[in-house]
């Protein structure tokens, strides 16, 4: 089941980021994060109106999906930067997938013109299923993190939704 997370669900988002910190290159990031800092993002998160949906197995979370704003400047309102997470035990039965198509939807009925994943480079796995989606490669920074003792690209990919039918610069 997916779904609206609520703050009863950020024990298991904490324990999916957390595990993905620690262990993958999925995130560029050292330090695991703490539950006051899971607590601030899901309080951002809404308060800026982005979802945070769940993927709901058994009633535990398996798996969250969330956007926000790619760059922190006005001309960018209409471009979103997405996260999707599984935790290990739910890997491979399309948990990922079917939260990239919610996630997708509300981006598409939000009427954002552009969706950009951040992917390391090497990171097989969610490449094809951002293709699969038909998200195109839009350019590959090289050497642009440091993480298990290498230097680490990330390449950008993004889907053309549909935007707003009428665009403006307010």
């Amino acid at each position: 089941m997916i779904r609206e997370a609520t703050s009863k669900d950020l024990m298991d988002i904490l324990e999916i980021y957390n595990d993905a910190i620690l262990h993958t290159t999925a995130v560029y990031t050292y330090k695991p994060q703490t539950l006051e800092d899971r607590q601030a993002w899901y309080k951002q998160k809404r308060d800026a109106g982005y979802p945070i949906l769940v993927s709901e197995h058994d009633g535990k979370v398996a798996g969250f999906a969330t956007f926000g704003p790619f760059r922190d400047w006005p001309a960018y309102k209409y471009s979103i930067e997405h996260s999707v997470y599984v935790g290990n035990e739910y890997q491979k039965k399309g948990i990922a997938s079917a939260l990239m198509w919610e996630i997708i939807t509300i981006a598409r009925e939000r009427e954002y013109m552009t969706m950009i994943a951040g992917i390391d480079a090497e990171n097989e796995k969610s490449i094809a299923m951002h293709e699969k989606f038909d998200f195109v490669h839009a350019g590959t920074i090289k050497n642009v993190g440091f993480k298990f003792n290498q230097w680490r690209d990330l390449a950008f990919y993004q889907l053309e939704l549909n935007g707003p039918e009428n665009p403006t610069e307010k």
